[in-house]
């Protein structure tokens, strides 16, 4: 195989990581979005296009086998194919947390939990997904420490509203004698809990991604959990 052609495959491998990523992006984003507006019809779709992501995953993954096997690639092109296989992992589970998201929407009810600032965290968490593809196609090794940095943020926000949704657990519990009522307060409170847990990892993904472009630019793991 020529150099040329070789090139022209590393090249559609990245062209098609990103888009890859493009899909999970917008995907996340529309089960957050289901999950604010409670839009059912929004969150099945968010759902039943998961298929689509894992057999995306799978062509690449495939590339990436063939490209271990077939052409033997070393020193940079070797740590850019390894990152590249790396990455579509992080991405792929960041969508299968996209459908967990999208599944509370279907069956939260959150009249009646803690005020927590679901949007915020989504927004934030969405955006390092974004700002990781986005480094990993430019090869910015500063924006992905800066990712990294930021996901101490994100931990924090998460943290909080944690705290909150168990402090207004307590409390209510508290209020109550009624083993029903505190049965359903928990199935209130579990989906609220179970979103922010799922935010939260999907920043870990996103400093995984950064990680990994990290490594393949400067051989450099210090980012990688």
């Amino acid at each position: 195989m020529s150099r040329e052609s070789y090139q022209q495959q590393l090249d559609e491998l990245r062209a098609n990581v990103v888009a890859m990523g493009e899909l999970v992006v917008e995907r996340l984003d529309a089960a957050l979005t289901a999950l604010r507006s409670v839009d059912e019809d929004l969150a099945r779709s968010v759902i039943d296009g998961d298929d689509e992501i894992n057999e995306l995953y799978l062509d690449l993954e495939a590339d990436c086998i063939d490209l271990f096997a077939l052409q033997q690639p070393v020193a940079t092109d070797l740590r850019f194919v390894a990152a590249s296989f790396k990455i579509i992992t992080d991405l792929e589970r960041v969508a299968d947390l996209a459908t967990n998201l999208a599944e509370y929407a279907q069956s939260a009810d959150r009249r009646h939990g803690p005020e927590i600032d679901v949007d915020t965290i989504g927004r934030e968490a969405t955006e390092m997904v974004e700002r990781s593809i986005d480094a990993y196609r430019r090869e910015d090794i500063k924006e992905c420490r800066t990712i990294a940095a930021d996901d101490d943020e994100l931990d924090a926000l998460c943290q909080r509203a944690s705290e909150t949704v168990a402090r207004d657990l307590i409390e209510r519990e508290a209020d109550t004698d009624d083993g029903w009522a505190v049965e359903q307060l928990l199935d209130e409170v579990s989906a609220l809990l179970l979103t922010v847990r799922d935010l939260e990892r999907v920043g870990d993904h996103a400093v995984n991604i950064a990680a990994r472009t990290l490594y393949m630019v400067e051989t450099d793991s210090e980012l990688i959990y």
